[in-house]
C-alpha cells in the first residue's frame, strides 16, 4: 500500500461520542473532512444541531442523543448509531467524558459513580459492542481518549484520574485480545486543552493556569484541531501494526 492510501479513510463509517463540542467535535470534523460518514453522540438536542451544521457543509453526519451514564442508554445509543450507518461500523472514537472536582476526602460517592459510569464503564460497553461487529469482518479501528491523568494523579479529580487510568489499561487489554483478528485499539491522551471541561483551569486568576502553561513546551493550550491528525492516523491503515498505544497529544507537556 502506498503512502497516500495508508491514510485514506474515505467511505468509512464512524461513531464519535462526545462529538458536539471540544475535542470530540474536532475529531468528528477531521473524520468528516476525510470522507467518513459519521454519527456523533451527545447528551442534549445540540447533537442534532451540530449534525445538521456538518450536513450543511456537505458532509454525511447523523446525530444521536443519549445519556451514557445509564447502561441501557449506552446500548440503545450504539444500536441507533449502527442503524444510521446502515448496519456497519469501521471506526469508533470514544470522546465523551465528564469532570467532577472535589478533594478526595470529601468526594461524593454519587459523583464517583457518575464519573466512572460515563468515563470508563460506558467506554467498555461501546468497545465491546463495536468489537463484535469489527471482529466479524476482520477489520476495525477503536480510538479511546485517555488523559494526562492516565499517568499523573491530578488534583481534586480522583474519579476522573481513576477512570482515565482505566481507559489506558483497557485499551491495552483490548488490543491484546483483538489485534491479531484485525481490530486495532489505541488511545489518544490529550494534554491541557482549551475546552469547556477545563474552564476552571483556564481562568488566568487561577495559579494553576500559569503553572501548567509554563510547562507546555509548545507554549499554548491545545484545541480540537490538534486532535485531528492523531485521530485520522489511528483510524486508517497507517496504524495497522499499532496496538495498545497511548499517544500523547500535549504540546510536549509529558516530557518536560
Amino acid at each position: 500500500m502506498n503512502g497516500k492510501e495508508l491514510f485514506n479513510i474515505e467511505g468509512k463509517k464512524a461513531i464519535v461520542t462526545g462529538g458536539t463540542r471540544g475535542l470530540g467535535r474536532g475529531m468528528a470534523e477531521g473524520l468528516l473532512e476525510s470522507g467518513c460518514e459519521v454519527v456523533i453522540v451527545g447528551t442534549s438536542d445540540k447533537v442534532f444541531d451540530v449534525a445538521k451544521e456538518f450536513c450543511g457543509q456537505g458532509y454525511k453526519c447523523h446525530g444521536v442523543k443519549a445519556n451514557l451514564a445509564v447502561r441501557e442508554e449506552v446500548y440503545r445509543a450504539f444500536r441507533e448509531c449502527v442503524e444510521k450507518l446502515g448496519g456497519d461500523l469501521d471506526i469508533l472514537v470514544t470522546a465523551h467524558g465528564i469532570q467532577r472536582r472535589h478533594s478526595a476526602e470529601v468526594f461524593p460517592l454519587s459523583d464517583w459513580d457518575e464519573v466512572m459510569n460515563v468515563n470508563l464503564n460506558s467506554v467498555f460497553v461501546l468497545c465491546q459492542e463495536a468489537g463484535k461487529i469489527m471482529l466479524a469482518k476482520g477489520y476495525g479501528k477503536i480510538v479511546n481518549i485517555a488523559s494526562m491523568c492516565s499517568w499523573f494523579g491530578g488534583q481534586t479529580v480522583p474519579a476522573y484520574s481513576a477512570a482515565k487510568g482505566g481507559v489506558a489499561q483497557l485499551t491495552k487489554e483490548l488490543s491484546n485480545d483483538w489485534i491479531a483478528r484485525g481490530v486495532n485499539v489505541n488511545a489518544i491522551a490529550p494534554g491541557y486543552m482549551a475546552t469547556e471541561m477545563n474552564t476552571a483551569l483556564l481562568d488566568p486568576k487561577n495559579p494553576r493556569y500559569q503553572q501548567l502553561t509554563d510547562r507546555i513546551p509548545a507554549n499554548r493550550w491545545g484545541t480540537g484541531d490538534d486532535m485531528k491528525g492523531a485521530c485520522i492516523f489511528l483510524s486508517s491503515h497507517a496504524s495497522d501494526y499499532l496496538g495498545g498505544a497511548i499517544i500523547p497529544v500535549d504540546g510536549g507537556y509529558l516530557v518536560k
